[in-house]
């Protein structure tokens, strides 16, 4: 696939979106962005923004499978991941694929669940296989996991780790619409807005295709200095207790090359790194006083720091 084919392909898909989630545009640009870049997103908002319409559609944009899974207290690692079971017929044991066998998985309320079924996501997200009774299988290709929490709602949660945070290469918030926009939305048949009226305008294998084109988007020099000053800024930051990791400017240099790709772009801009530098640099860092109000400290610090780093001419 050549540049030129993979712009045409990613407005496509941001267009197609569109449909569904509207006035969203810049959302679903970094939704793609970290879709091109093979990543995870979290998205923590309200209920009734359009976090899991987000979500089927990008799966029904690409052709590829979805599984909803709703997190609750009660919801079993094995319940996720799958399990083996004895056949009689066969006299051997089987293994039964759980719903993260699919290619676009939504977790809805990640938080819900208890730890111990949280981490069972940990290494279907970084190496996309699932290990069960020694025996590893891999997850189809491609694999996204999009998973949602409520900031409102801290009863009955239990809040996800430093080490799981860090394998989200986005955190999003939704936000609501614009009064027009809202209003449009109000005044929209149902079936408008149904991620399942969506016709694919990408195959798996373009998507794969794209996703490979994007480690050519050229960063220069000065671009991935900048990222490595924004890094170590968080890690020096007298109001930070833990600054980004290395995964995370790893992250920050791949999704800044899919957001290039995604603006029909060959190469990244210092605008690029400012767009993402709170999506995926706030959930990589803990302020000091962190036990209130997590994101927005993050955020502000980000921006902060933003402020202060030298931009690359």
């Amino acid at each position: 696939m050549d540049y030129s084919e993979a712009f045409a392909k990613t407005a496509a898909l941001v267009d197609n979106l569109e449909r569904v989630v509207r006035g969203k545009r810049a959302i679903i640009e970094l939704a793609v962005a970290a879709m091109l870049a093979r990543g995870h997103i979290l998205i923590e908002d309200v209920p009734g923004v359009g976090k899991t319409t987000l979500a089927h559609g990008l799966a029904r944009s690409v052709d590829c499978t979805f599984q909803r899974i709703q997190f609750t207290s009660d919801l079993l690692p094995s319940d996720v991941t799958g399990v083996t079971v004895y056949n009689q017929a066969t006299r051997n044991f089987e293994f039964k694929p759980g719903p993260v066998f699919t290619n676009v998985v939504l977790a809805d309320e990640i938080n819900r669940a208890t730890p111990k079924t949280q981490s069972a996501l940990l290494e279907a997200m970084s190496e996309r296989q699932v290990s069960v009774d020694k025996v590893s299988h891999p997850l189809p290709e491609p694999f996204m996991l999009i998973a949602t929490q409520n900031p409102l709602e801290y009863s009955g949660t239990f809040p996800l780790p430093e080490s799981q945070l860090d394998r989200f290469t986005m955190r999003l918030r939704m936000g609501y619409p614009g009064r027009d926009e809202e209003l449009a939305i109000m005044k929209a048949q149902q079936a408008e807005l149904d991620p399942e009226g969506l016709e694919a305008v990408v195959t798996t294998d373009e998507l794969l295709a794209m996703a490979s084109l994007v480690r050519s988007v050229r960063v220069s020099d000065g671009i991935a200095a900048y990222i490595m000053d924004i890094v170590e800024a968080t890690r020096s930051h007298e109001g930070v207790r833990l600054g980004v990791s290395p995964r995370g400017s790893m992250v920050m240099y791949r999704t800044a090359q899919a957001l290039a790709l995604a603006s029909s772009r060959r190469f990244c801009t210092p605008d690029d790194i400012k767009r993402l530098a709170v999506p995926v640099f706030a959930h990589r860092i803990i302020p000091e006083g962190y036990e209130l109000e997590t994101a927005g400290n993050a955020a502000l610090v980000i921006e902060e720091i933003l402020d202060d780093v030298k931009v690359p001419l």
